[in-house]
């Protein structure tokens, strides 16, 4: 499922699939910690510009900050 919804995505276009499937895994009691969702960045980041790199970044902070307020 995760692999055929991130596909051909990259920068700005997979974070929003990667915080649907955190979230996801979240409702089903599967909890990433702070280190595995910075080294899944790391990894994503790997190849793509500066600009992308921020721009991930930049979503998976504000994606942070919104699932932080469902806590």
């Amino acid at each position: 499922m995760a692999a055929s919804q991130t596909k051909g995505k990259s920068g700005k276009d997979l974070m929003p699939v990667l915080m649907a499937l955190i979230t996801g895994a979240k409702q089903k009691g599967i909890r990433f910690t702070p280190n595995e969702i910075s080294l899944i960045m790391e990894i994503m980041k790997e190849g793509k510009s500066k600009e992308e790199q921020a721009q991930m970044d930049r979503t998976m902070n504000m994606a942070s900050s919104m699932l932080n307020k469902g806590n």
